[in-house]
């Protein structure tokens, strides 16, 4: 039977696995956080819930739609009515985490695994995670950050061809200062729950209660902007939340706030990607690296690159 270690939970990582699942072979996920999901982020704050992250996603491509209509079926999404879109954007009912979860459902997961070196052996590779573990394989995923890739492949002692070289040096991630604020009242941001700004501190603002994931309490999600955030990435995160929450008095009111959060994305999200889904490394193993980073990026793209790999895999077993 075939086998494959997949370094990343997130949404590549994660539907590498399940297509590759899907066909009969062993899977294994590492992962260094507590939870699955990567940028697919809720995040709860009192009695609140607040996607931190990736805060919707569309579903263009007959791949994605296909997995997007079970999770309506299954009631695990729901479309968000954002103005001037031409086509829908969906959310998770309990947040974006709650597709995550879905997609990770008798996957062979093991979180709190950071990938510290890759080993070739006789019939593949070896993992070896910070823990001590020890994951072997017939093939490795690759889903991380290629900042984080880079690094791992260098600790390997990995030699990466040129072209191989100047491909992952050409993408290029946002960072991104997400500020989850739980509030005592209903924001007064309109309907449907979204401000969008083009100048400033701030990029957006989701309603999450608006947005249907925060029942019980209200809360909003503050995106500061790309410059905004790589200025202050490493600032006093509590005095850079509180901060952007005094420049929006209009809509949140400084007696609605009942508390914050601050969360430091480096790896928000990929400006500048690799044009194909993935990257296939040279290597005495099969080795791909893919993610956000690859082909057309964002929650999407992440899908088909998780998506593609693992038919490549399967094709060339």
């Amino acid at each position: 039977m075939p086998t494959s270690l997949i370094i990343g939970a997130g949404m590549a990582g994660l539907t590498a696995a399940r297509e590759l699942a899907r066909i009969g072979w062993t899977v294994t996920v590492l992962d260094k956080g507590r939870g699955v999901g990567g940028r697919m982020a809720t995040r709860r704050i009192e009695q609140a819930r607040a996607d931190h992250g990736a805060q919707y996603f569309s579903a263009k491509t007959p791949e994605f739609q296909a997995y997007v209509q079970q999770f309506l079926t299954n009631g695990i999404v729901s479309e968000w009515p954002l103005p001037d879109t031409d086509h829908p954007r969906y959310v998770g009912r309990d947040g974006m985490s709650a597709v995550a979860k879905q997609l990770a459902l008798d996957l062979d997961i093991r979180t709190g695994e950071r990938a510290i070196k890759i080993e070739t052996t006789d019939t593949g590779c070896r993992v070896l995670t910070d823990t001590g573990g020890r994951y072997e394989a017939g093939s490795l995923l690759v889903t991380i950050p290629v900042p984080q890739a880079q690094t791992l492949f260098n600790d390997s002692g990995f030699v990466l061809s040129e072209p191989e070289q100047a491909a992952l040096a050409a993408v290029a991630y946002k960072p991104c200062l997400a500020v989850i604020v739980a509030l005592n009242q209903p924001s007064r941001i309109p309907t449907p729950g979204v401000l969008r700004f083009e100048e400033g501190p701030i990029a957006w603002v989701a309603d999450n209660q608006q947005k249907g994931i925060s029942p019980n309490q209200p809360s909003v999600t503050i995106h500061a902007s790309q410059a905004f955030s790589q200025a202050h990435l490493d600032d006093d995160l509590n005095a850079v939340g509180q901060g952007l929450i005094d420049r929006l008095p209009e809509f949140l009111p400084a007696d609605a706030v009942a508390t914050y959060q601050v969360h430091r994305w480096r790896y928000s999200q990929a400006d500048q990607r690799h044009n194909e889904p993935f990257l296939r490394i040279n290597a005495p193993i099969p080795l791909l690296i893919g993610g956000d980073g690859f082909g057309m990026g964002n929650v999407e793209g992440a899908f088909l690159s998780g998506y593609q790999m693992a038919h490549w895999l399967a094709q060339s077993a």
